[in-house]
């Protein structure tokens, strides 16, 4: 007997459902490490993602204004080492940090935040994984508090549940991410000690990944190595087996499925970057693992068939 007519719609509208674009757009530090670069590949190689787009984020390391040098990098990683001619928007961040939970910083990342988030509702939200500094994502909560039921924010940062604690991204805008905590918006959190156990490359595994994979693959080893060895070698003398990890990717794992997580009450942010857990019904999703044989077995997939597919010239 054949399957009722309902029944075959239900599965198409569910294998429609399945196989329908992410709306996301990403704010980045990229140069600050190495990280941000790979995570701007998978996030533009992956078919899944409908970037709507690309904003720079400020960090210390940066040369100021912090907001203005990341997006020249970004421009630089987009345009040049990906060689997009048509890409998605590329925006300027917020060169500071918030001076006040109260007063938003002007950039036209959060401009653009805030007008492409008017196309979503809490029905379908626009995600916006977070990078970097979540300065523009607070400033744009800021202007327009409706915004939270529009989009929710995915972000790498802090160190473990429940503690918080003390986390790069983090510490570069403390007030942004108690206005984004204290706001209601979804959120879900991709945090350091994750990172750390299921995100982490030896340079051994980096070069076997990326090295000599086409011209893409072969920056983003040069990269990694560079900073290798900047970074991580020089105290370490003959020992390489110290790995360095791909933090940012654990966002973008997460919006293809490829992590687990847990719901917790909602915590409130300190001036210490840790947690203070008041009673309450509001809920933050935490990211506990991360499937990486799989996540990175989807990177070098995507990573090949760009390059198949796109003409790039190796680079000095």
């Amino acid at each position: 007997m054949s399957a009722p007519r309902w029944l075959g719609l239900a599965l198409a509208a569910q294998l429609i459902a399945a196989d329908a674009r992410i709306p996301v757009v990403l704010s980045t530090d990229v140069g600050n490490e190495v990280d941000d670069q790979w995570a701007i590949v998978y996030l533009l190689t992956q078919p899944r993602f409908d970037v709507k787009g690309l904003m720079s984020a400020h960090a210390p390391t940066l040369s100021p204004p912090a907001g203005r040098t990341a997006y020249r990098i970004l421009r630089n990683v987009v345009e040049e080492r990906l060689n997009m001619r048509e890409h998605p928007p590329l925006f300027e961040g917020a060169s500071v940090p918030l001076s006040d939970i109260h007063k938003p910083e002007a950039s036209p990342a959060v401009d653009f935040l805030l007008r492409v988030s008017k196309d979503y509702g809490a029905d379908r939200r626009l995600t916006v994984l977070n990078i970097g500094a979540i300065t523009d994502v607070a400033s744009a909560i800021l202007r327009d508090p409706s915004i939270t039921g529009r989009i929710r924010v995915i972000g790498m940062g802090f160190q473990g549940w429940p503690s918080g604690g003390a986390e790069f991204n983090i510490a570069n805008d403390v007030k942004a991410m108690q206005v984004v905590l204290a706001s209601g918006v979804p959120l879900v959190v991709g945090c350091g000690d994750v990172c750390k156990r299921d995100l982490a490359l030896s340079l051994d595994q980096a070069r076997s990944m990326v090295a000599g994979r086409g011209p893409v693959g072969e920056w983003l080893w040069t990269e990694f190595e560079a900073w290798y060895y900047r970074h991580v070698k020089p105290i370490r003398k003959n020992d390489f087996s110290k790995p360095w990890i791909i933090w940012d990717t654990i966002t973008l794992a997460y919006l293809l499925g490829m992590t687990t997580s847990e719901e917790h009450a909602r915590p409130m942010l300190g001036d210490d970057m840790n947690f203070e857990h008041p009673a309450t019904n509001a809920k933050i999703t935490w990211i506990t693992r991360v499937d990486s044989q799989r996540m990175w077995k989807d990177f070098l997939e995507r990573l090949d068939a760009y390059q198949a597919t796109h003409a790039i010239r190796p680079r000095e």
